[in-house]
């Protein structure tokens, strides 16, 4: 309970503050209930696409591999340098209740590799093609897990401060405007019995002076 004078001015003002916590609280708690729902999107997303990148570098992996025990390693190496593969990754931004999370876009310029089909196996172009979908997956995956780490920093910071609104503030007003109306009301009995007396008092002198 705060420390003010027992007055109606206070006892506005804190009315005001109250006001103005309690809309707070309500504001907060659906941020909190719209950033708790794209956090489990968010979640369920990245789950999937961790599993996605799991599959995808595995399938790459085997098939390089096979296309090595093809061709032998050392062939597979000369090759390695001949890839003709350019990718770029693009980063931008979108905002969920104020918070910045990013998007990644990652694209690739299709170009012919600098080597030759001939005596080349054709799992060397399928590995290619699946550490470069890999890629394209990790890019997401990793937006997703910056963007999980982002929201649930900030539903953290908003539960603290529901917390803070429902179990401090907002008692510690009411309590406060609890205290000024039950003062307010003994000062008006207070008055009003004084009155009384001093009506009374009048009242018994004007008989006095009657009586002479």
């Amino acid at each position: 309970m705060r420390n003010v004078p027992p007055t109606k001015t206070n006892l506005l003002r804190i009315k005001e503050e109250l006001s103005f916590a309690t809309l707070g609280h309500e504001l907060l708690d659906q941020k909190r209930s719209i950033l708790v729902a794209e956090l489990m999107t968010l979640v369920d997303q990245a789950a999937t696409y961790e599993k996605n990148v799991d599959e995808a570098l595995a399938k790459a992996f085997e098939t390089l591999e096979d296309a090595t025990l093809a061709m032998g390693k050392l062939k597979v190496l000369s090759l390695s340098g001949a890839i003709n593969m350019e990718a770029s990754i693009r980063m931008k931004a979108r905002k969920v209740m104020g918070v910045s999370l990013p998007v990644v876009e990652t694209t690739f310029a299709e170009r012919a590799p600098y080597y030759s089909a001939l005596g080349t196996d054709f799992r060397v172009d399928l590995a290619v093609k699946g550490f470069r979908d890999a890629l394209g997956l990790m890019g997401r995956f990793a937006e997703l897990k910056v963007s999980i780490m982002r929201l649930a920093s900030e539903v953290r910071k908003t539960i603290r401060k529901v917390n803070a609104l429902e179990k401090v503030a907002i008692p510690d007003l009411e309590e406060t405007i609890a205290h000024i109306r039950n003062r307010l009301e003994e000062n008006e009995r207070d008055m009003f019995v004084l009155m009384k007396m001093v009506k009374n008092r009048l009242a018994a002198a004007e008989g006095e002076v009657q009586a002479r």
